[in-house]
C-alpha cells in the first residue's frame, strides 16, 4: 500500500496548477531544489515518474493524471473538513459577555442579540448595564468580552469599531424658559443646574470638558447612574442634562430636547474588545456580525 504524506500532495498539485517548479516553491515559500526531492520521492513512493520534462513545459505520465483526479478529492475533502471543524470550534465556547451603557438604545442592541441569536442558538449572553469607564475596565480585567462605551479621546490596551456618532442635546422640561429655541448655545447654560451621570460615566467627561473650553463649570446638583431618575428630576424642574440625539427620542412625556452650539459636542459610540487577548471562534463571528449589521444601520439611515 502506498503511504503519501498529505503535504506532499499538497506540493505536487501546486507544481500541476503552476507548471513550473520555480514558481510552486515561490508559492510555497520552499526552495526549488527542496520540492524537487519531495516530487522526485513521491515518484519513488509510487515506482514510476509523475511528469514528462520538456524544455517548454512539464506534462504529467498517466500515473501523474491518476495521482492529480485523487489529490485533488482529497484536498477538497480537507477544506471540507476544516470549515467543519471551524463551525464546530464556534460552538466550544457559547457564552458572550456584553457590557452596554445605561445611556445606550437597548432596543437597537436586543435586536442585534436576537439577530446573532438566529444565526447561531447555542449562544448565550450575558449582558451588564454600567458606566463607559466601569465597562472599560472589565473588559481590560476580562471581566467581560466586549462593551459598548463612549470612546475616550484615548485608547489603550482596546480594539474598537465605532458606529456611532452623534451630537449632544440639552434636555428640559416643557416649561422651561428655552423651551421653543431652535437651538442653544453651550455658553447659555452656565446658570443652570445640572443634573449629571456619575464618574463611571464618559458622558459626563465629555459635558465638563466641553463647558470648561467656553468659560464655565456646570452647576451639579445631582449625580446619579439611572437615566429614569434623571429624566424624573428634569420633569420635576430640578435641573436640565445633555444626552446624546439618539437617546433624547425616547424622552418621557414633558420633557424636550434642544441641539446644543458653540461648540456641538460630540458623542461617539463603538465596540470595544481586549488587545492581544484570545478571542473564541464565537467572540470572532461575533465581531464580524456586529460590524456587518452595524455597518448596515449606518448605511441605512444616510438613506
Amino acid at each position: 500500500m502506498i503511504s503519501l504524506e498529505i503535504k506532499h500532495l499538497e506540493y505536487f498539485i501546486e507544481v500541476t496548477r503552476t507548471g513550473s517548479f520555480t514558481s510552486a516553491a515561490e508559492n510555497l515559500f520552499i526552495t526549488q531544489p527542496a520540492l524537487s526531492r519531495i516530487i522526485k520521492s513521491l515518484e519513488e513512493e509510487i515506482g514510476t515518474p509523475l511528469f514528462i520534462r520538456t524544455r517548454k513545459k512539464m506534462i504529467l505520465t498517466d500515473a501523474g493524471r491518476v495521482l492529480l483526479k485523487h489529490a485533488l478529492i482529497i484536498e477538497k475533502q480537507l477544506q471540507l473538513m476544516d470549515a467543519e471543524l471551524d463551525r464546530m470550534l464556534i460552538f466550544k465556547k457559547r457564552h458572550i459577555r456584553i457590557g452596554l451603557p445605561t445611556i445606550t438604545n437597548s432596543i437597537f442592541f436586543s435586536r442585534l442579540i436576537a439577530s446573532f441569536h438566529r444565526e447561531y442558538p447555542d449562544v448565550t449572553f450575558q449582558l451588564e448595564e454600567d458606566g463607559s469607564k466601569r465597562i472599560e475596565e472589565k473588559v481590560v480585567n476580562d471581566l467581560l468580552d466586549f462593551g459598548v462605551v463612549v470612546l475616550p479621546e484615548k485608547v489603550e490596551n482596546l480594539h474598537y469599531y465605532r458606529f456611532v456618532h452623534e451630537k449632544l442635546r440639552v434636555v428640559i422640561p416643557a416649561d422651561h424658559h428655552l423651551s421653543g429655541k431652535d437651538q442653544v448655545s453651550l455658553d447659555e447654560l452656565k446658570d443652570e443646574k445640572f443634573i449629571m451621570f456619575n464618574r463611571d460615566f464618559e458622558l459626563r467627561n465629555l459635558v465638563l470638558n466641553a463647558c470648561k473650553a467656553v468659560g464655565f463649570h456646570p452647576k451639579i446638583i445631582s449625580e446619579t447612574s439611572q437615566l429614569d431618575f434623571i429624566q424624573e428630576m428634569i420633569a420635576s424642574n430640578l435641573g436640565i442634562t445633555l444626552l446624546p440625539e439618539s437617546t433624547t427620542q425616547e424622552l418621557n412625556r414633558g420633557l424636550q430636547s434642544i441641539p446644543v452650539i458653540s461648540p456641538e459636542i460630540e458623542w461617539n459610540l463603538a465596540i470595544i474588545w481586549k488587545k492581544d487577548a484570545y478571542l473564541s471562534q464565537v467572540s470572532k463571528e461575533f465581531i464580524r456580525f456586529a460590524r456587518m449589521i452595524l455597518s448596515e444601520a449606518d448605511s441605512n439611515e444616510m438613506e
